[in-house]
Parts: structure tokens; C-alpha cells; sequence
């Protein structure tokens, strides 16, 4: 009778020992192998969405900067006013606007936020080379059609850089055709305003940046015509 007891108290307490006996070395294995491939994806799933957030990111400052710059080259520039800044000393013709591939010179007022205010030479320049390329811009007084030397002498000012190329190009009117000419490298008529500049620029990573044609509506005070439509 105590065996048999024995024997039924041993059946009974079987499935506890072994429903505690724990996991087995293939279910642990399993359960890291998921754990794994689910840190995997999670990592993966934000490394993504990061890249993508700074690529915006990147994306949104290059077109805040494109923006600042036009915007600052368009006002400037169709701001020009055809008053001398120089005289010729061969030939006593006045230097209204001087244009060159990587040089523009014209007089524009100056707004308060930048200056005293009053007429000013714009001398914007385009330096380097490569992928070093940038555009300073130089201010100074003009008096009487003389550009004067200030007591404190004003730094060129960087307006943009990490340029691959730069260009500023020019457009009047044809007199013998009547109509448009074609593009100018060099502004041949430093007397006159030309009637549009173009300003082309590209970036390091030769990425070409939006055309930009601005029109100088005081272009036929000089010209003694009228401003067509591009």
C-alpha cells in the first residue's frame, strides 16, 4: 500500500517538475534571435527617418539661402540709379555701370539698415575659383559723381560662398534692329544702364541655382527708350 501511494504522489507531482524545469537552449536562442531582428528594424526604421529629416533639413537652408541671396542681388541691382561714380580721364565720359563676367559697379542708395543712406558704388566681385568661388560686395559714398573715401574705411562684405561658378551677364537694346540684343560678357557702354543683368550661379556640388534676370527700370533715363518684357 505505501509503494502504490508513493507511485501515485510521483505521478502527480511530474507535470510540476516538469512545467519548471525553465526554457530550453532553442527557445532562448529563438527568443534572441527575434529580440535581434527587432532591435535590427527599429534601428534601421530611425536611422531612415533621420537621414531623411536632416536631407529636408539640408534641403530647406540651401533654399533659405538661395532665397536671401537672389532677393538681395534683385533689390540691389534694380535699385541702380544712373548717376556717374567716375569719370573717364581720356575720354570724360561717366562711369554710370561698369559690367564685367566677374565684376559689376553701379551706384544704388543705400538703405539705412545697412548705412547712412544716400547714394552708394555697389562693387560686387566674384572671387576664387573651383569650389571656393564666392561674391563679396564692396560700399562706398558717391558725392558730386565721385566716389569719396569714408574716414572708416568698410570691409567687403561676403555675401555668398561654396560657389562652383558665377557669372554676370548683360542685355540691351539692338539700335539697328530695334529689338533686344543678345547677352553681353562686358557692358560696352559704361555711360548707359543696361536694360538687364543676369546673374548665374552654380554650386559645388554643381547644382545650377534658379536663373536670375533683373530687370533696371531706370534703364531708359540712360538709354532713351523704354524697358521691354524678357
Amino acid at each position: 500500500m505505501a509503494r502504490a501511494a508513493q507511485r501515485m504522489r510521483a505521478a502527480q507531482t511530474a507535470p510540476a517538475h516538469r512545467r519548471a524545469r525553465g526554457f530550453t537552449l532553442i527557445e532562448v536562442l529563438l527568443a534572441m534571435v527575434l529580440l535581434v531582428a527587432g532591435l535590427t528594424l527599429a534601428f534601421a526604421t530611425l536611422s531612415a527617418a533621420t537621414k531623411t529629416a536632416a536631407r529636408g533639413e539640408a534641403l530647406a537652408q540651401r533654399s533659405e539661402r538661395e532665397r536671401a541671396v537672389e532677393g538681395f542681388l534683385r533689390k540691389r541691382i534694380a535699385a541702380t540709379r544712373p548717376i556717374p561714380f567716375a569719370f573717364d580721364q581720356s575720354t570724360a565720359v561717366p562711369q554710370r555701370f561698369v559690367g564685367e563676367p566677374d565684376r559689376l559697379r553701379f551706384v544704388a542708395d543705400l538703405p539705412d539698415y545697412l548705412g547712412q543712406g544716400g547714394p552708394y558704388l555697389h562693387d560686387f566681385v566674384i572671387e576664387g575659383e573651383g569650389d571656393q568661388t564666392r561674391i563679396v560686395l564692396s560700399l562706398s559714398m558717391v558725392l558730386a559723381g565721385e566716389t569719396i573715401k569714408e574716414a572708416r574705411e568698410r570691409p567687403p562684405e561676403l555675401l555668398v560662398e561654396g560657389l562652383k561658378s558665377a557669372r554676370f551677364r548683360y542685355r540691351s537694346m539692338d539700335p539697328q534692329r530695334g529689338e533686344l540684343g543678345e547677352w553681353q560678357e562686358r557692358w560696352q557702354t559704361p555711360e548707359q544702364l543696361p536694360l538687364f543683368v543676369e546673374v548665374t550661379l552654380t554650386d559645388r556640388d554643381g547644382r545650377a541655382w534658379p536663373p536670375l534676370v533683373v530687370s533696371l527700370p531706370l534703364a531708359s533715363a540712360t538709354a532713351g527708350g523704354f524697358v521691354p518684357e524678357l
